[in-house]
């Protein structure tokens, strides 16, 4: 289950940085994550109010509150990243986040076998050639370097933050739902903040209705890999759920190739393969 979960994560986190990415190229960073996120809020609102989640009220939403809180700074961060800099800068270091679960999960006693700490290892040099790494060039390629740390930290944040907020099915649709709102408010006032120094808050000719469905699947998107990689590590070791968490840079390389006819390198297509070779290890070790 855990190896399930945490790979659905990387798919759905894959497809929503891609989409993320790609609206921040016609909209303000802040804008794509507020209204993202508020579609996110009203439909786990929804979802909390036909089971009932609001039962499972507890001490541990302080989590998904803190959570919320840093969550739109690491996605507003990559977004800006992936619009400022190829999928070559941001995607390999993003994968850093899964350094802070990782190391957590560690601290707490986790120890991987011999065959999943060799996975880990092949995942993870998998993906930061799968992504392509060009790390020299113009400064807003080093720009781009900056933003993608900060989002990585706090990915990996939001990664240990989110698996403490539930720990029932219903309880993770309030702790998401909880995530979502605190993020909108968040977002929302740094968005606030940013038009009152002249920053524009919605692209040339608005955001249109043809927009919204691509704002509501990122939106949804992130806030199910939330979800799923959730469930991974609770059933199972943090070590191996971040790490094939962690395998979405492949899914945003695959979905360009695929929708924006990027060529995949032969260092990428290495990198692809070896990741799936890491997540077979981890997946029967």
């Amino acid at each position: 289950m855990t190896a399930l979960f945490a790979l659905a994560t990387s798919l759905l986190w894959g497809l929503a940085d891609f989409g993320g990415g790609l609206l921040t190229r016609r909209a303000p960073a802040l804008t794509v994550v507020v209204v993202s996120q508020s579609i996110a809020a009203v439909v786990l609102g929804a979802i909390v109010v036909a089971t009932g989640g609001w039962s499972e009220a507890g001490p541990r939403l302080w989590f998904a509150v803190a959570a919320g809180l840093v969550g739109p700074v690491a996605l507003f961060s990559f977004y800006q990243a992936l619009a400022l800099g190829p999928m070559g800068v941001v995607s390999p270091l993003a994968t850093l986040s899964v350094a802070v679960p990782v190391s957590v999960g560690l601290v707490l006693g986790e120890r991987p076998g011999p065959v999943q700490a060799a996975g880990i290892a092949v995942a993870v040099i998998g993906v930061v050639l799968a992504a392509g790494p060009q790390v020299r060039g113009a400064p807003v390629q080093r720009r781009a370097v900056l933003l993608t740390l900060v989002a990585a930290l706090g990915f990996g944040t939001v990664f240990v933050l989110i698996t403490e907020a539930s720990t029932t099915v219903t309880g993770l649709f309030l702790a998401l739902f909880v995530q979502r709102v605190t993020s909108v408010a968040a977002g929302g006032a740094a968005l606030r903040t940013a038009v009152r120094r002249g920053a524009p808050a919605l692209p040339e000719g608005g955001l249109g209705r043809s927009a919204l469905p691509a704002y509501g699947f990122v939106g949804l998107a992130d806030v199910a890999a939330n979800g799923t990689y959730a469930v991974a590590a609770q059933h199972g070791p943090v070590t191996v759920a971040a790490v094939l968490a962690s395998l979405y840079p492949v899914v945003t390389a695959l979905a360009a190739r695929g929708f924006l006819r990027e060529r995949l390198r032969a260092v990428q297509a290495a990198g692809a393969g070896l990741a799936l070779v890491g997540s077979l290890l981890l997946a029967t070790g």
